[in-house]
C-alpha cells in the first residue's frame, strides 16, 4: 500500500498521466526481417573510379500486436548509380523490426512513441547492417546519416492534416 494519498482528480487528469503508474517503453525483441544487397556489375563496376551517386529512402511502419505490444519496421533502400546511364553498382535494402512494449502513454501521443521513439532506438542496429552489407560487397561503407525521426512525424501529421477530405462517392 502507498502512503501516497489518493488524489481524487487522477481520474479527470486530461492528459491521462498516472503518477503511480509512469509511461514506459521496453524493447522485447529486434530482428533483421529483410536484407538484400545486389552487385549487378560485378566485377566490372570495381574498374571505374568514378563517384557513385547515392540515394537513400527510408520508411517506418508500425502495426499492433496485442494489448500493449507493437511491432515497429523501420526500412531502408539504398541504391548507388555511376555515369550518364545510371549503371547501378549496388541496391541494398533492409527492414530492421521491434517489439516493443509501450504502458501507460496516452492515447493520443502512442502513435508519435510509436513512429519516432521506436525506431530512434532501431536506427543504430539498422546503420550497421546497412554499412556493413556494402562493405562486404568491396564498397565504401554506405553511412547513413542521422534521421530526424520527430521531424519526419511532424511533417506527415501536417501533410494528413492539410491533406483534402476525400469526395463522398456519387
Amino acid at each position: 500500500m502507498s502512503d501516497t494519498p489518493a488524489n481524487p482528480n487522477n481520474a479527470a487528469n486530461p492528459q491521462g498521466f498516472d503518477p503511480n503508474n509512469p509511461p514506459s517503453l521496453t524493447v522485447l525483441a529486434q530482428y533483421v526481417k529483410d536484407l538484400s544487397f545486389e552487385n549487378p556489375r560485378a566485377p566490372a563496376v570495381y574498374q571505374s573510379n568514378e563517384a557513385p551517386k547515392i540515394d537513400v529512402n527510408v520508411d517506418v511502419q508500425g502495426r499492433t500486436l496485442n494489448a500493449n505490444q507493437y511491432e515497429i519496421e523501420l526500412s531502408v533502400a539504398g541504391r548507388a548509380n555511376r555515369g550518364e546511364q545510371d549503371e547501378p553498382m549496388f541496391v541494398v535494402e533492409t527492414t530492421y523490426a521491434g517489439v516493443f512494449e509501450i504502458k501507460n502513454v496516452p492515447q493520443d501521443q502512442l502513435e508519435m512513441v510509436m513512429m519516432v521513439e521506436c525506431p530512434r532506438l532501431l536506427f543504430p542496429f539498422m546503420r550497421q547492417i546497412v554499412a556493413d552489407a556494402t562493405r562486404n560487397g568491396n564498397f565504401p561503407p554506405l553511412m547513413l546519416e542521422p534521421i530526424d525521426f520527430m521531424a519526419i512525424y511532424i511533417a506527415n501529421a501536417q501533410r494528413k492534416a492539410n491533406a483534402p477530405e476525400a469526395a463522398p462517392a456519387s
